[in-house]
């Protein structure tokens, strides 16, 4: 069963359809779902975000591939995939992002990324989106462990934005993101070309 925030007019409200381009049954939110057939849908092909920003996740549970929607209108897959090679047609959970409300300014937003797992090596310090890091000044294209001091922040796998999508937020894990599997259940790879902040 989705949970309701208990103040209406809160920070979050996503309306979610189980047809493309806003077709079919529909129903809004102003808090996680964990599982969009508990309550009574079999899957989110089109939605729109009012207020707030969220995850949406492949599988139930806050489980498999992560996709950022931020404030506006996604049709259809490609919408919250991007230029995402990855052919995910639906969603079965999603919730807000809340660290996202937790700065007044979107430019308060600051994560320290690391060379090597467990904060070791290398380091910078960012408040800014980058779209290539290694355009940037880093090195490599792989990032070991992150400390999102403030904020949210998605992290893309490739640059432009682009591969599988991480969200970091500084109220999840205590902002500590030792290793690359504490990322995401579809994460598999320490590669991150590209991040930037996640706007309420």
């Amino acid at each position: 069963m989705a949970l309701t925030n208990p103040n209406p007019m809160g920070p979050w409200k996503v309306t979610v359809y189980d047809q493309e381009n806003f077709q079919g049954k529909r129903m809004e939110f102003t808090a996680s779902c964990q599982n969009i057939m508990e309550c009574g849908m079999d899957n989110i092909r089109s939605l729109k975000v009012e207020c707030g920003a969220w995850v949406g996740y492949e599988h139930s549970s806050f489980s498999g591939q992560q996709f950022v929607l931020e404030r506006g209108e996604y049709p259809r897959w490609e919408s919250w995939s991007g230029s995402n090679a990855y052919h995910i047609e639906r969603l079965m959970s999603f919730r807000p992002i809340c660290s996202a409300v937790s700065v007044l300014n979107h430019k308060e937003s600051k994560i320290v990324v690391f060379e090597k797992e467990n904060f070791i090596g290398k380091q910078w310090e960012m408040n800014d989106d980058y779209p290539s890091l290694q355009a940037m000044g880093w090195g490599n294209n792989e990032i070991g462990s992150m400390q999102v001091q403030s904020g949210a922040w998605v992290c893309y796998q490739f640059p432009g934005y682009r591969g599988y999508q991480y969200v970091m937020e500084c109220d999840r894990h205590g902002g500590e993101y030792k290793h690359y599997r504490e990322w995401g259940s579809h994460a598999q790879t320490f590669q991150v070309q590209s991040l930037r902040r996640i706007q309420q």
